[in-house]
């Protein structure tokens, strides 16, 4: 993720920079990272339990793994997860 935003950044620049001369190349770097501020907040989701109420310090611990399942087209490799509260 990190290299494809400074392939962009960097294609921005040079664009800028020959279209525009220096001064170009300042508003691009701006515009760019407002975009790049943009993009890189993530959303914040809040779990409730259903069955037992965790204490206010309590956390969800999650695992992620691969596993292959079998489909009629034959077996695929998929994510799967487990949670739980400490």
């Amino acid at each position: 993720m990190a290299k494809t935003h400074s392939i962009f950044l960097l294609a921005v620049l040079m664009g800028a920079f020959f279209a525009g001369g220096p001064a170009g190349a300042v508003d691009a770097v701006r515009d760019t990272q407002e975009l790049a501020a943009l993009t890189v907040r993530r959303p914040h989701i809040v779990i409730h339990p259903r069955r037992f109420q965790p204490g206010p310090n309590s956390k969800r611990i999650c695992g992620f793994w691969l596993a292959q399942e079998y489909r009629v087209s034959g077996p695929v490799i998929v994510p799967q997860q487990h949670c739980r509260w400490r």
